[in-house]
């Protein structure tokens, strides 16, 4: 004696094995039938949930933070090359992040371009957080070879970016 289960859906007389179908049949089918199962759960959901008085909330009640991130930098590190990279870093946050040039038309600046106008012709300290970012990025990226090309090697700022801070809190650690 075999059992077999009751179809959920009536059926037709004229009843196809589902291996004689293409798979693109057989694909179509089941959307079709997964299609008016949510439907019918949908559908159900109202029927339950009807009796339940929903009244408009006003978000400007319910939200107390600001809804973009400010961009103000955080605590000033103490140390000037750590504090140069945290500029730098935000001045790439506000002014924008490019590759391909150290700054370009619409002010947005590349690493070096960031670090060299924070330290603001002071070309010891720029050297100096020049020299602590190219060892906060062969500690992730052995191969890169200098600052520049290792900016234009990404495509979006997050990896820079971060890089960037990283490298603030390696001068930091470091004392510089």
């Amino acid at each position: 004696m075999s059992l077999t289960h009751a179809p959920s859906q009536p059926t037709t007389g004229n009843r196809v094995h589902s291996s004689e179908l293409s798979l693109e049949a057989r694909l179509a089918a089941t959307d079709a039938a997964m299609t008016i199962r949510l439907e019918e759960a949908a559908v159900a959901h109202e029927v339950r949930t009807a009796h339940i008085s929903t009244d408009p909330i006003d978000l400007g009640d319910v939200l107390t933070v600001p809804l973009t991130p400010t961009l103000q930098p955080p605590t000033p590190y103490r140390t000037p090359v750590a504090a140069l990279l945290q500029r730098a870093h935000h001045r790439l946050l506000t002014d924008g992040w490019c590759t391909g040039a150290v700054l370009d038309a619409e002010g947005a600046r590349c690493l070096y371009g960031a670090i060299r106008t924070e330290a603001r012709g002071d070309r010891s300290l720029e050297a100096q957080g020049l020299q602590v970012l190219m060892d906060a990025i062969r500690r992730q990226f052995i191969n890169a070879d200098c600052v520049p090309s290792f900016n234009d090697s990404f495509a979006s700022s997050r990896i820079p970016l971060r890089m960037l801070d990283q490298a603030a809190g390696l001068a930091d650690t470091r004392g510089l």
